[in-house]
């Protein structure tokens, strides 16, 4: 992105799957930066081919994808012609570890490429990835899979992501890369590296470098990334608390309100002259998706902002159309709340909830699930009692988790977000019980932008209505 044609709105990377291909493809081809989720992308593609890949779109992904030995490896272990029968589990993909396999690198990179390049196809848009730093262990190969797809832009929030900016800058010329990993309890240092010349079975491709766009909710760690070269980004994105999904904590000792809820004070406002003296270029979200409100961030020196609700609530959305018909309508009849969550996180952040009936916000629903991790894509490495690498999470089963060396007080409240945020885009697990696995949805907790979307176009709006009101009014 050149500094003459930055972007006016970011479409938030949302959840696993709400960001979807669809979803930034429509942003992108109104001349704004849409952004594809890049959370547990192996998974989401491994559940779309064994859904039977319905409009074929997957497979025409995999069909562009360089080397076609890979793609071919993949629709084998995971493509069923007409799909699962009924009350079928999927089949699941290999869990990342310190130790990769090629399999789950390969799936990895298959993914990631299969999303950016749908989200490119047919026009010259531009196009970012959204992931997480929480999820350390898949993003190299993440990256790599992006970058082959011709990726515009990385954004990555939920940590300290010093190591992005030299992991594509190393890709980009061709080198290893790789990221450091934090590993509880370890006294050296452990990293996770990839080489396209290993992974790929051809040439490596020329790959361009994408711009790095730094989600941060603090002065100080702007400061901090942009001080030196290896770690400065091309862009920051300044989060509020107001936003979705996760968010950071409030700043000394948490305090919650009578809600339950924390409270955020004049601490953790972030210093925009402070920003705009970095001299980079900057996004503000976090009840921002209004046109008063994009203004007001120009006038601050803003290249504009980044919006997620209004875009988690359009027709292109990965949300299914059932949860996002009874979003809006509670929307249009004023009942719809959103909590800031300080416990259903297993990493520890805060994190939005939008409260549903018959998702895991509903106290009976929660209690009704039992505990489990079998995806574990927030799960953390650690150094065992016997100097072993082991991995927990504080929402797997309480038994195992204290077992692990993790403290029970840490699992009171936890949620299983990956198997939720699967079944919030309609490929909810079914395990052999016949259970299925529920939702938990996320949204900003400032619902003003929603509510006058909905005054302006009624129950359902799409991605360029969203643009044109931010941007026109």
């Amino acid at each position: 992105m050149s500094a003459s044609a930055l972007p006016e709105v970011i479409q938030g990377g949302m959840g696993a799957g709400v960001s979807a291909w669809q979803l930034a493809r429509a942003v992108s081809q109104t001349g704004q930066l849409g952004v594809v989720s890049g959370t547990a992308l192996d998974l989401i593609l491994a559940r779309r081919l064994q859904d039977g890949d319905v409009d074929g779109d997957a497979r025409r992904a995999l069909a562009e994808f360089p080397d076609q030995d890979m793609a071919q490896r993949v629709l084998d272990r995971f493509f069923l012609e007409g799909g699962r029968a009924d009350g079928r589990p999927y089949r699941p993909v290999d869990k990342m570890t310190l130790r990769q396999t090629a399999r789950s690198q390969e799936l990895t990179v298959v993914a990631n490429f299969a999303e950016v390049w749908l989200a490119k196809e047919g026009h010259d848009g531009v196009v970012g990835i959204n992931l997480l730093e929480k999820i350390q262990l898949a993003t190299p190969a993440a990256v790599l899979g992006a970058m082959l797809a011709d990726v515009d832009a990385v954004l990555m929030g939920a940590g300290v992501p010093r190591d992005i900016p030299k992991l594509l800058t190393d890709l980009a010329e061709g080198r290893v890369g790789g990221i450091a990993i934090d590993v509880h309890g370890a006294e050296q240092p452990y990293r996770i590296e990839i080489d396209p010349a290993e992974v790929l079975s051809i040439p490596v491709p020329t790959l361009k470098r994408p711009d790095f766009l730094a989600i941060v909710s603090a002065a100080v760690l702007a400061s901090y990334l942009a001080r030196d070269e290896s770690t400065r980004p091309d862009g920051f994105v300044i989060e509020g608390p107001p936003a979705g999904g996760h968010n950071a904590p409030p700043r000394g000792q948490m305090v919650l309100d009578e809600s339950n809820e924390p409270v955020y004070g004049p601490r953790d406002e972030v210093s925009l002259s402070q920003i705009a003296a970095l001299g980079l270029p900057f996004w503000l979200a976090g009840a921002y998706g209004t046109p008063e409100r994009l203004t007001e961030a120009r006038k601050q020196g803003a290249a504009g902002v980044q919006v997620g609700t209004l875009f988690a609530l359009c027709e292109e959305s990965g949300l299914t159309p059932q949860l996002r018909h009874q979003i809006v309508a509670q929307l249009s009849d004023h009942t719809l709340r959103v909590r800031t969550d300080p416990l259903a996180s297993p990493t520890g952040f805060p994190f939005k909830v939008v409260q549903l009936e018959d998702s895991l916000s509903d106290g009976e629903v929660y209690e009704e699930r039992t505990r489990l991790c079998d995806l574990s894509y927030l799960r953390t490495p650690y150094v065992s009692e016997s100097g072993d690498i082991g991995y927990r999470c504080p929402s797997e089963p309480i038994a195992i988790f204290e077992r692990k060396g993790g403290s029970v007080e840490d699992t009171v409240g936890r949620a299983c977000l990956c198997n939720a945020l699967t079944a919030n885009i309609g490929l909810a697990q079914t395990r052999k019980t016949g259970y299925t696995e529920p939702a938990l949805v996320t949204l900003g907790s400032d619902l003003d932008s929603a509510q006058a979307m909905w005054l302006r176009f009624g129950d359902t709006w799409n991605a360029s209505d969203v643009v044109d009101w931010l941007i026109a009014g």
